[in-house]
């Protein structure tokens, strides 16, 4: 079965577990749900597995379908926290039916996943577990972050690695472990995800600092209206430039607020930067596939990696 068929199953999952016995949970999960988005958690977890040498496409297609589960289940609750009105291109759960209901939304979203793994081993189960723990934990420190008024570098990459990449890691050890891969081959697949997940959360700061919204399908500049931003993007060298956490009170407009970047100078320096620092990562990405046989499903790994950071949404 090609990925692209097994992503196809993966969307008829998705929609189908998403049901309730309730209507409305039914109809706020399938809101977000069927509106699409990358689907890079799942396709990742099946690339994994085929790079991993599996062959047994019915036993990943519902691991993929946990992760994005989950990770759509953050999007819900993220935009509860951030006051987010558009999501995927539609409006958010939040703002449509009150942040209550898509409190209630994403917590069954997540708890749906006991569901889907209830069959699978202690150590697939365990994989899942972590990773959700550190999406919980990466939310909490960049909030509190926020509220303290400032992100350094070592904590905007200790969120982002607890917010992103541990989930991004997840998915290749779900796919590789389920595949029966040795050792080295699931190592060299968490360091790719690891790597992979830094490079795309910050293209994603990157296109908040850029984008439009209707272009990213979610409401730009939310992580600099929230006092996020972009930050501390740097390079290790004696020359390197650093991009300081920005803070904002909510009447600034996003305009003069972009201009307040790195005290004064052009925003497209924080830009450049940070696309700088998420080739790094990728090049680091691609390196840790050379362990692997060399595959289709490899080179579709190497393909996904240079699209997370040409990315324009």
């Amino acid at each position: 079965m090609s990925i692209n068929t097994s992503l196809q199953a993966v969307e008829e999952l998705l929609l189908s577990v998403a049901r309730s016995s309730v209507p409305l949970l039914s109809e706020t999960s399938q809101h977000i749900l069927s509106a699409g988005g990358k689907r890079l958690r799942p396709r990742l977890v099946l690339l994994a597995h085929a790079a991993a040498g599996g062959q047994n496409t019915a036993e990943v297609v519902p691991l993929a379908v946990a992760v994005e589960i989950i990770h759509t289940a953050t999007l819900v609750h993220d935009d509860i926290n951030d006051h987010g009105t558009l999501r995927r291109g539609r409006a958010t759960v939040n703002s449509r039916w009150g942040s209550t209901f898509a409190l209630l939304t994403g917590d069954y979203m997540f708890t749906k996943t006991y569901e889907i793994m209830a069959p699978y081993s202690a150590e697939l189960n365990l994989i899942l577990a972590r990773a959700a723990i550190e999406l919980v934990e990466g939310e909490t420190l960049q909030i509190q972050a926020a509220r303290a008024g400032a992100l350094d570098r070592e904590t905007y990459y200790q969120i982002i690695s607890k917010k992103t990449a541990a989930l991004f890691v997840a998915c290749a050890e779900l796919g590789a472990t389920i595949a029966g891969a040795p050792g080295e081959w699931i190592a060299a697949l968490r360091d790719y995800a690891f790597n992979l997940g830094l490079a795309f959360q910050i293209i994603d700061d990157v296109l908040d600092l850029s984008g439009d919204s209707q272009a990213l399908g979610k409401n730009a500049g939310i992580d600099l209206a929230q006092g996020r931003g972009i930050a501390a993007v740097r390079d290790d060298g004696a020359d390197a430039r650093s991009v300081a956490a920005v803070q904002v009170t909510p009447d600034t407009a996003p305009g003069p607020l972009k201009e307040s970047l790195l005290s004064g100078q052009s925003p497209q320096v924080a830009i450049e930067i940070g696309r700088a620092k998420a080739h790094e990562l990728v090049g680091r990405a691609l390196a840790s596939l050379e362990a692997l046989p060399p595959s289709d499903a490899r080179d579709e790994l190497q393909a996904l990696a240079q699209q997370v950071v040409t990315r324009d949404h």
